[in-house]
């Protein structure tokens, strides 16, 4: 969040804020706490994810799934992954690059394929929801989907904690 720290301050400052007692009160601190715009969703919602995957330690629970999906997959398999915002699409993104051999030590060189292929990306760009699909469900429009295929049975990260 570009606000992170108002929002903090305003928080822990508002004279309101002495006790929260519910979602309301903590969503209007954090809307005052933001230059007024007009914005496409909710000034809040960025900071109760946050907050969400703060609590719920969701990228390190994606990671470990990730490398348990990598671990278990049958050869032929497919793992699809849909993201929801730019931190989880980059984790998921880099994994599929790691394990299909095609990270480079340096953005101007060739990638050179390692020995280990353990997918194949199927997705080169994830597929987004057409307007269609946002206009059936408006919570699809962050929606991203990255698919690859298991190519050989052993796995770049061994046993998963």
């Amino acid at each position: 969040e570009y606000f992170s720290k108002r929002i903090a301050k305003n928080i822990i400052n508002d004279p309101s804020s002495k006790r929260i007692d519910n979602i309301v009160q903590l969503a209007t601190i954090i809307r005052n706490s933001m230059p007024k715009v007009n914005y496409k969703i909710d000034p809040a919602t960025k900071t109760f994810q946050a907050i969400r995957m703060f609590l719920n330690d969701e990228i390190s629970e994606l990671e470990k799934g990730l490398m348990a999906a990598e671990k278990v997959l049958k050869p032929k398999g497919v793992l699809a992954v849909v993201t929801f915002h730019s931190k989880e699409d980059r984790i998921v993104k880099k994994f599929f690059l790691k394990c299909s051999g095609n990270i480079s030590t340096s953005r101007h060189l060739p990638s050179l394929p390692h020995k280990n292929q353990t997918f194949k990306i199927i997705t080169k760009r994830p597929i987004l929801p057409s307007q269609s699909e946002i206009d059936l469900n408006k919570r699809s429009r962050s929606a991203k989907l990255r698919i690859a295929t298991k190519t050989i049975s052993s796995s770049l990260y061994g046993d998963v904690a």
